[in-house]
């Protein structure tokens, strides 16, 4: 959720004419990453949720890449892009510690 947050925040500061191109790509992609997450965990099987998790985790890949695609056209500051991959990359370790746990890897 904080990464979502952030997400947003920052995305504010991008010009007028990406509203439409990678700001909301961006966004939509934040979103999906818990949206994923709850909607598997609200599923009865842990096959459903692994599958939604693995969802997420392909939002997450995403979304690190329009980071850098954003650092890359000046959209974001070196700050900026310092704190969005960290949150990225925490909660890529968790997503994966999570998959393995319920796979049984």
């Amino acid at each position: 959720m904080t990464l979502v947050a952030e997400i947003y925040k920052i995305s504010k500061g991008f010009p007028k004419d990406e509203v439409y191109g990678l700001t909301s790509q961006m966004r939509r992609c934040a979103i999906s990453i818990p949206s994923n997450m709850a909607e598997g965990y609200g599923r009865n099987s842990t096959n459903d949720y692994l599958r939604f998790l693995r969802i997420a985790t392909g939002s997450l890949y995403e979304l690190q890449t329009q980071i850098e695609i954003s650092m890359n056209l000046y959209y974001l500051n070196r700050d900026e892009f310092d704190k969005l991959s960290e949150l990225s990359r925490e909660i890529e370790r968790m997503l994966s510690s999570l998959i393995r746990k319920l796979s049984g890897k």
